[in-house]
Order: structure tokens, then C-alpha cells, then sequence
């Protein structure tokens, strides 16, 4: 069913004020006197944080495709640099989100990940500002950071970058690319769990005048773990070519692709409470899984991108980029709640499952400079398209039901059934389109404006496990706002409204579909500069919420459920962050966040979000010792909650330390020492699912890296 949305879903005062705001300097640009060239790109353009061995970046895009400092974004931006990666072994994008402000990493089972910011669920990714729309809000296995330069996250909405989504936070990943000069460098890593690792990075020019230059990541890793069975194997291989065709013309080929194994890997996790109410407290090695379970994944990215200067400071880029995800699994599911005297209950769940993923992504964009009333001006224009298709199948093996020992006594030891019981899945396409706008105006010496638009058209077509996903939307707007005002060569004070939106297929009494769910950020801050920029500050104080949630209200003669639009949920909160150098020995990032989420009644909502969060990581080098740099990550948060029916499961507020020592040998060889939760904190380590299963966090743990440099 293609609808055009009605009007009441129109946020037609806002969005026209921002379309008049933007829209009218495409008609004004062609007569404009513009800046000369060599100087903005003297003022703009990113190096890359691995060539700075910083923990600040000068500029950031996430938000607005615009290069803007942090102190010109009107929202509140984390990025974690190369340094921080390596200084701390962040491996994968769960270590570095887990120590990112305002973000809590929801490891429900070991194989899919889920993430939270300002009390929703992130959904919104990108790859160098490309956004690839998730059709399941969860991550399959652990995304390498091995081909990665940063990676910045943007709290709130960004509807102008993404249109579909929460109002929580986009993620953007950095990639590496070439250099003109060779560099090289080969890591080593032994750890805990029989781990290792082995990372190998080569770059440099491929002609003699460097107008060629690629770039090769290759690596691999392996280990077992604290948790029964469970064994883990990591591939990656990463290649990017980079060509001068000419002067002004700018050719980039890359692909990379990871592949993860897991054998005996959880699928839900431990039950949380026995039969009577009373909390369960298993060891923190105990799985649920079988021995001939496993999961793999596949993730392949391809990008072309095509980038030009147009003359007068303006230039255009052309990025086509094709994503493959294919999973297929045989797991095992225990469910059921267990005696406390006996610990029987629970209940055997095999299935074999296979899921493909393809997408299709297309964006193509212009910015530059243009003056207007005597003063110079930012604009990007651009349009966005995209395709995906899924097929997910799901097998359902034979026996499900069948009782289980208790956990105490489970070895995995279950025979593998056949999986013909019952079929079903998913089959489903999406096509999207947009249209954006967004423009940096230089109101005063001061005072700075941002104004931006998005226009959306969606189709998407099929089924999902029975339901339909038949819907279409036309035209959807998303507006973009923002102020900025410079109270000083150090401090500026900001203030932004964006949204978001996200489809919805179910239906009301009358047989049409609900609205979409609209998304809201309010957001006030001030940012600061110390120490010459080297030290970084933001204050975030926000309003997020969501309309239009459906909610059941009711069931037809038929059985079939049909819905109303509530208003949803709401969060308000404030984010703190410094991040930079103190001197000539210290560098640091650390963050605090309060957020306090309700429902339409003014009750508390997802309680497993926790209100309070701590994220502090930092490094010292040593003066007595020449080559030693020593440091610490600290992640606190306060207590988090799930109701059960009437059974209330908590699990209370923790902290976990991480300490590293890096020594440096000579210009080539270095050594790095990192130990994972000092203190052997056990917890829980999400109620994400409700608060019936989850299970627990790594005890403490520790890897050494010896790494070459060339």
C-alpha cells in the first residue's frame, strides 16, 4: 500500500522556514564573488588521527557533510582516533563504542550486539559519511577497527545525514587510506583465552610521481574464551587504491571484507531468576550452548568514489558503495525458568538459520563557499539512493521442548536434531531516495547559523516472519537547525533541533497505516578550547523524544491486532566531555552522561539504560623513563533494572579498570601490555533483553602487543 502522508504529519512551519533558509542560495550561488581555493583548503580538510598520533581531530562531517570543528557542530561529537585504539587494544567496534561517552553496549548474546545512546537504540551507520540503513537494529559478530582511521559518533538525531533512524546517535567509521610516503607496519598480539593476532598494514605511492598510491590491511585472529565451547576466528583484508586522474580529479577503489567464525556460541543466554523470584548466580563461564553449534559471518564493502574540484572552492564527490552480509548458524536456545532446589525447567530450542544482506548506496553531493550580503557562506547539496535486499531463512529443528539438565551439569553434550520442523523467514526489499540541503551561514563575526533539509521517498516491499512490509512514503521532510555563538576566542554556545523518522507498517482500526515514528532532538551546549586547541570541552544539555509509537489497542474479528499511535518515549539529559592534551605527557578523553528516560505517563522506561555513565580513559609518559607511556580506562555505570512479571532483576552499579604500558624500544619497535578489568569485576552484562536472560562479562584478562614500524 503507497500512500502520500497526510498533513497532520507535516512539520510544515519548521521545515519551510529552514527550505526558505537554505534552498534559495542554489539561485544566488551562480552571481556570488567566492573564496580563492588555496584558502579553504588551507582552513578545511581533516588529516587523517593516525598521522597526529592525537586524541582530537580537528574537523568532523558526521553531522552535515560540512568539515565544521567541534566548537562550529551544534551537537555533541565523540571520536575515537587511531592513538586511542591502539593505545588501549580496542580490537573491534564494541571495545570502542564501550568507552565512549553517552553510548552503553548491549551484549545480549556473544554473536549480536545491540547500542543505545540518550535511551534508544542506534541504527544509523556510516561509512565516511555514507550512511548504510540497518535493517535489524544489531551488529552479526564484531566489526574489525583494523581497517579504520576514527571513528566519530554524533549523539542525538541527524535526520539531514540519515533521515531514517532514532533520535539517539550516528556512528561514522573513518577508513584508512593511502599515503604518498611508504609506511609499513606489522602487530603481534598474545593474550588470555589462548588469543592471538596478527595485523599487517603496508601504504605508500605505486607510480613514481605518486600520483598512484594504495594501501593493504591483512589480518587474522583466534582465541577461546572464559565462556564453555566458546571459540572465536577473525579474517580481514582491506585494499584501497587512490588516483590522481588529474590535477582536480580525485579516483578511489576500495573493498574490504571480514569473515567470523564462532563455534558454540549463545543464543540468548543464562536465566536470570528461579521459579520462586530469587536471582540465579551461575559461574561466569556457564553457557547455554551446544557443542555443534557455531554462527559465521561474512561482511563484504566495495566503494568507488569519484571526487572533483569544481573551481572557486567547490568541489563534488561521487561515492557508490555495494554491501554483502551473509550468515548462516546452527543454534541452540534453552528457555524456561528453573527450579532453585533442582535447577530443571529449561527447555531445548535448536534452530538453523541463514540470512543475506545486499545493498546498493548511492551518494553524490557539492560544497563550497559563496558570499551573500557581504559576508562568505557554506552550502552542500546533495541527493542520496539506496537498495537493499534481504532474504533471511529459518529452520526449526526437531525436539524443541525437550527438557534439559540443570546448567550446573550442562556439557554442551546435546545430539543435533534435524531441522525440518518448520520453515520461515523473511523476504523483503527497500528502496529509498532523498534530497538534502544544508548551509553554514556567517550571520556576524560571531554568530553562525546552520540550516538544513532533507526530503525522503521509501518503498519497501515483502514479508518479515508473516508480516507485511508493503509500505511506501513520499516526501517525508526532516529539518535541520542550529546557532552557534562565539562568546570568546575560547568558548562557544550552541543550540540545535534536528529529527528523524522511522517507517511503520502496522495498522489502526480502519485499516490504515500508522504515521511514522518521529524522532526529536532539542539540544544546548557550550563548547570550549584550551591550551593552544590541544584540550577540548563540551557541556550537552538535551530533550529527545519520540510520536506516533504504535501500540496495540485492540483485536479484529479476525484475530489480528491493529494499533494506535501513542506519543512514546522521551529522555532529557546532560552529556560533559574533555578530551585533548594537558602538556606534553598527558593525553585523555573522558565523559559523564545522566539520562533520564519516561513513557507517556511520566513512568520510568527501559530501565536497563543506565542513568549515570563514566568514560575515562588516559595516558602519562613517563619522564624517569625514556619510551615508557602508561594509562588507565575507567567505565562506570549506575545500577540498571528489568521487570519480569512481578520479578524485579537488577543488576547493581559496577566499574571496570583497564591498565596498559607501552614502552618504546627504538623508532621501529614498540611493546604494548594491556590488562581488561584489573579489579575481576563480575556482572551482568546487559538486561537489554528484558531482563530474562543475559550473561556475564570477561574477568580479568591481558594481551601483549610487539609492533614493527616502518
Amino acid at each position: 500500500m503507497s500512500h502520500r502522508l497526510p498533513p497532520v504529519f507535516r512539520r510544515s512551519s519548521l521545515a519551510t522556514a529552514v527550505l526558505l533558509a537554505t534552498l534559495p542560495t542554489l539561485s544566488v550561488a551562480e552571481d556570488v564573488i567566492v573564496l580563492d581555493a588555496v584558502e579553504v583548503s588551507g582552513q578545511r580538510g581533516e588529516p587523517s588521527s593516525e598521522s597526529t598520533g592525537s586524541y582530537t581531530v580537528g574537523s568532523t562531517s558526521t553531522a552535515t557533510k560540512l568539515d565544521l570543528t567541534a566548537r562550529e557542530t551544534p551537537q555533541a561529537v565523540s571520536v575515537a582516533t587511531r592513538q586511542q585504539m591502539d593505545d588501549f587494544g580496542q580490537d573491534d567496534i564494541n571495545d570502542v563504542l564501550d568507552s565512549t561517552t553517552g553510548v552503553t553496549v548491549e551484549r545480549a548474546e556473544t554473536d549480536r550486539t545491540y547500542y543505545t545512546s540518550r535511551g534508544f537504540d542506534i541504527t544509523n551507520f556510516q561509512y565516511d559519511g555514507v550512511g548504510l540503513p540497518m535493517v535489524y537494529g544489531n551488529v552479526l559478530g564484531k566489526i574489525d577497527t583494523a581497517f579504520f582511521d576514527r571513528v566519530e559518533v554524533l549523539r542525538g538525531a541527524n535526520g539531514l545525514m540519515t533521515g531514517i533512524g532514532n533520535p539517539s546517535a550516528t556512528v561514522n567509521f573513518i577508513r584508512k587510506r593511502p599515503t604518498v610516503d611508504t609506511q609499513a607496519s606489522v602487530a603481534a598480539t598474545v593474550g588470555s583465552h589462548e588469543y592471538g593476532r596478527l595485523v599487517s598494514d603496508v601504504s605508500g605511492s605505486m607510480s613514481d610521481s605518486g600520483n598512484v598510491r594504495g594501501r593493504l590491511v591483512v589480518g587474522g585472529e583466534g582465541s577461546e574464551s572464559y565462556l564453555d565451547r566458546y571459540e572465536t576466528t577473525r579474517q580481514m583484508l582491506y585494499g584501497v587504491i587512490e588516483a590522481d586522474l588529474t590535477d582536480t580529479t580525485l579516483l578511489t577503489l576500495g573493498h574490504f571484507t571480514q569473515t567470523s567464525d564462532a563455534d558454540s556460541p549463545m543464543w540468548g543466554s543464562l536465566p536470570l531468576f528461579y521459579s520462586d523470584g530469587t536471582p540465579t548466580n551461575y559461574t561466569r563461564s556457564t553457557s547455554t550452548s551446544a557443542d555443534w553449534a557455531y554462527w559465521n559471518s561474512r561482511y563484504h564493502n566495495t566503494f568507488v568514489e569519484l571526487g572533483q574540484q569544481l573551481g572557486g572552492g567547490w568541489q563534488a564527490k561521487l561515492n557508490v558503495t555495494r554491501l554483502e552480509i551473509d550468515s548462516d548458524s546452527k543454534l541452540f536456545y534453552q528457555y524456561g525458568t528453573p527450579d532453585k532446589d533442582t535447577g530443571l525447567g529449561l527447555a531445548a530450542y535448536p534452530s538453523e538459520y541463514d540470512l543475506t544482506k545486499e545493498q546498493w548506496i548511492a551518494d553524490l553531493y557539492a560544497s563550497g563557499p559563496f558570499s551573500l550580503a557581504g559576508r562568505t557562506h557554506e552550502l552542500v547539496v546533495g541527493s542520496n539512493w539506496s537498495y537493499s535486499e534481504l532474504d533471511d531463512v529459518s529452520r526449526y529443528g526437531q525436539g524443541i521442548g525437550t527438557p534439559l539438565p540443570p546448567l550446573e551439569q550442562w556439557t554442551g553434550n546435546y545430539p543435533e536434531p534435524s531441522f525440518d520442523a518448520r520453515v520461515d523467514g523473511s523476504d523483503w526489499t527497500d528502496k529509498y531516495i532523498s534530497s538534502y540541503a544544508a548551509a553554514r551561514w556567517s550571520l556576524t563575526d560571531r554568530l553562525s547559523a546552520i540550516t538544513g533539509l532533507r526530503m525522503t521517498w521509501l518503498d519497501s516491499h515483502g514479508t518479515n516472519y508473516g508480516d507485511s512490509k508493503d509500505t511506501s512514503y513520499d516526501a517525508v521532510d526532516t529539518p535541520y537547525a542550529g546557532l552557534i555563538y562565539d562568546l570568546n576566542d575560547q568558548h562557544s554556545v550552541y543550540a540545535s533541533y534536528t529529527e528523524i523518522f522511522t517507517p511503520q507498517t502496522e495498522e489502526d482500526l480502519s485499516g490504515d497505516r500508522l504515521d511514522p515514528i518521529e524522532g526529536q532532538n532539542y539540544e544546548l551546549g557550550l563548547k570550549s578550547e584550551y591550551l593552544d586547541r590541544r584540550l577540548q570541552t563540551t557541556v550537552a544539555v538535551f530533550h529527545t523524544d519520540q510520536k506516533n509509537v504504535a501500540t496495540q489497542a485492540g483485536l479484529l474479528a479476525n484475530g489480528d491486532a491493529y494499533y494506535e499511535a501513542e506519543d512514546g518515549l522521551s529522555s532529557d539529559g546532560i552529556e560533559m566531555e574533555v578530551v585533548g592534551a594537558i602538556g606534553e605527557r598527558i593525553q585523555l578523553t573522558a565523559g559523564y552522561s545522566y539520562v533520564d528516560i519516561e513513557d507517556e505517563a511520566n513512568n520510568a522506561a527501559r530501565t536497563f539504560v543506565p542513568e549515570h555513565l563514566v568514560r575515562a580513559k588516559g595516558t602519562y609518559d613517563v619522564p624517569a623513563v625514556n619510551g615508557l607511556k602508561v594509562g588507565a580506562l575507567v567505565r562506570w555505570q549506575s545500577d540498571i533494572s528489568a521487570m519480569v512479571g512481578d520479578v524485579e532483576v537488577k543488576q547493581d552499579s559496577y566499574a571496570l579498570v583497564d591498565l596498559m604500558a607501552n614502552y618504546r624500544f627504538s623508532d621501529n619497535w614498540t611493546t604494548t601490555l594491556n590488562v581488561y578489568n584489573v579489579t575481576d569485576e563480575k556482572y551482568l552484562s546487559s538486561l537489554y533483553w528484558g531482563g530474562s536472560q543475559s550473561y556475564y562479562g570477561a574477568p580479568v584478562s591481558a594481551d601483549l602487543t610487539v609492533k614493527w614500524t616502518y
